[in-house]
């Protein structure tokens, strides 16, 4: 049995808008649902100076993911991904949310689930800068 969508139904549709799944989900995840994502950087790693390599290793092998780029970040940090996405023919969308300000500077995402655990890219560790501190190095040293 099918519920029929009442006068009232409309009404709030018109005053509210439409009914949205997930809303908390898809503010912070640009617009998509977290099922969906492939990888996802924070506006601050978009900021960083380059692109991650596993970010264009991942973009260049789902080239019929979209990219999601938060609007709320300068064009400027922008402008090496949307390249990247042009490059390897993946669709991009910048999303400007004037409500909420996710703290994801990129998503990367089908128009699917598909879900991935592990979606958020982290910086290579190298442990040569740790190696660098002299006193570090020193105390190293002594057990060795």
């Amino acid at each position: 049995m099918s519920h029929k969508p009442s006068i009232d139904d409309y009404l709030n549709q018109g005053i509210y808008g439409l009914k949205e799944i997930k809303p908390e989900e898809r503010n912070k995840f640009l617009g998509t649902l977290r099922e969906r994502v492939v990888a996802v950087l924070t506006q601050q790693q978009v900021r960083e100076p380059g692109t991650y390599k596993e970010a264009e290793e991942l973009i260049k092998a789902n080239t019929k993911a979209t990219m999601y780029l938060n609007g709320n970040i300068t064009y400027t940090y922008l402008s090496d991904y949307i390249k990247l996405a042009n490059k390897y023919g993946n669709p991009f969308k910048i999303v400007t949310n004037k409500k909420v300000n996710s703290d994801l500077g990129l998503v990367l995402a089908y128009d699917h689930a598909i879900d991935h655990d592990k979606i958020y890219i982290e910086k290579e560790k190298s442990e040569d800068k740790e190696d660098d501190n002299f006193f570090i190095r020193s105390f190293k040293n002594l057990f060795n």
